[in-house]
């Protein structure tokens, strides 16, 4: 038997994978250019951005598992 944390945790994933296939099914020049602007962009300023990412996503799980 599967843990509701692990079906959780597969269905964030297949959400991801969703959103994913859509940005590049909408736009795959807007999302071209979005690549090629992170590939300039400073290895610190997108490790500050990940990890800010990382926290906001954490706080709204918390959030919505109270």
């Amino acid at each position: 038997m599967r843990s509701i944390a692990f079906a959780d945790f597969l269905i964030g994933v297949g959400i991801l994978f969703v959103l994913e296939g859509l940005i590049f099914a909408a736009s795959p020049a807007w999302l071209r250019r979005a690549m090629k602007s992170a590939m300039a962009t400073p290895d610190n300023i997108l490790r500050i951005t990940g990890i800010g990412s990382a926290v906001v996503g954490l706080v709204l799980i918390w959030v919505v598992r109270r």
